[in-house]
């Protein structure tokens, strides 16, 4: 099934906009898909209680037939290739990568819950998929 599936790309550590690039890149080269778009980058203010430097934060829109699971499979390869470690929950992170929703397909499933549960949470994350789904809904 051919969806859109709508990415956000997180990074607070080291060159944090050359993670986003090579992400959107990796994103890019996803087999089955095509990148639509992505949103201004915006630094924010991480998640949780950790003493952390800021995010920058970015969503792209992805066209693509793989599904979810596989999906989430690339983007984890995604991360590790870029160093991610796997810590703690909203620890300092090269690289972070969430599938936010998709424009057809919800997923509820062990380790995968799409739409993200906080999608509607996240102010920035508003903000950037509006900005990817404005010229789609014709406003």
């Amino acid at each position: 099934m051919r969806d859109i599936a709508y990415i956000a790309l997180g990074s607070n550590l080291g060159d944090r906009a050359a993670y986003l690039a090579r992400a959107r890149t990796a994103l890019a080269a996803l087999p089955l898909s095509r990148l639509l778009g992505a949103s201004s980058i915006e630094e924010t203010a991480p998640l949780g209680n950790l003493p952390q430097h800021m995010y920058l934060n970015q969503m792209v829109a992805l066209e693509t037939e793989l599904p979810p699971r596989a999906l989430l499979d690339a983007l984890h390869a995604i991360e590790r290739a870029e160093g991610r470690v796997r810590t703690e929950q909203w620890g300092p992170r090269t690289l972070d990568l969430d599938i936010v929703m998709f424009a057809v397909q919800t997923v509820d499933e062990p380790g995968l819950t799409v739409p993200h549960p906080g999608a509607h949470t996240r102010d920035f994350w508003k903000r950037e998929l509006a900005e990817l789904t404005e010229g789609s809904r014709g406003e």
